[in-house]
């Protein structure tokens, strides 16, 4: 298992959300790239490429522009797409709940390939114990999935993180107000689509002093 600072930042993307004016595909990718040039120079430790709907050829030449500008201390992984984080050089994959076994994704890439998996309940997570992380949620209501059944909530966070054998990232609607909360829970860490918008570095800067209780401006 590969180990994950603490607290560990994932940004999960969305090439509409980080550019819902963009006309094109071309044009909203360029602006996901400055989004994740951003968050890189501020330190994030990973990026989930999730862009499920876009076209084998774009999203592997995307991918590995991405891959070739991140720095040693940022992972690049691919949703669901093992084939295209292998072409594109990617340090592993995220897969869905009902996606394949870890030990399955890591045969088809390197053995240091990082493999991360989505869960939604307790038992999800327990059952995830070949991944190196999950990531766990709904905890809060988000833009992409708002207040609802399927809310976990801090209680189901906490639940889960310890049927865990793996790091969790708490994800749905985290804020810096929610980081203590999901620190305490037992989260090693975040993950988020909307919380690094519109400003990555700002972001990623908020979301580590919440962490650490620090003021933020202690941490320029």
């Amino acid at each position: 298992m590969i180990l994950l600072p603490r607290p560990c930042l994932c940004l999960v993307t969305d090439r509409r959300r980080a550019a819902p004016d963009a006309r094109t595909d071309a044009a909203a990718l360029q602006a996901l790239h400055r989004q994740l040039d951003e968050a890189m120079g501020a330190g994030l430790d990973l990026i989930q490429i999730r862009e499920r709907d876009l076209e084998a050829a774009a999203l592997r030449a995307f991918v590995r522009d991405v891959v070739a500008r991140a720095p040693s201390a940022t992972r690049v992984l691919v949703n669901d797409r093992a084939d295209v984080a292998l072409a594109a050089g990617a340090a592993g994959v995220h897969v869905r709940s009902d996606g394949p076994a870890a030990s399955r994704v890591r045969s088809i890439g390197p053995a240091a390939w990082f493999v991360g998996r989505s869960a939604h309940t307790a038992e999800e997570c327990a059952a995830a114990g070949d991944a190196d992380y999950v990531i766990f949620g709904t905890v809060f209501p988000s833009a992409s999935k708002p207040q609802g059944s399927a809310m976990a909530g801090v209680a189901g966070l906490h639940t889960a993180c310890a049927a865990a054998a793996v790091p969790v990232l708490a994800i749905g609607g985290v804020t810096p107000a929610g980081v203590p909360a999901c620190r305490d829970a037992g989260a090693a860490g975040l993950a988020a689509i909307g919380a690094f918008l519109p400003s990555p570095a700002r972001a990623i800067l908020a979301m580590r002093a919440a962490w650490n209780e620090t003021d933020p401006k202690l941490l320029e």
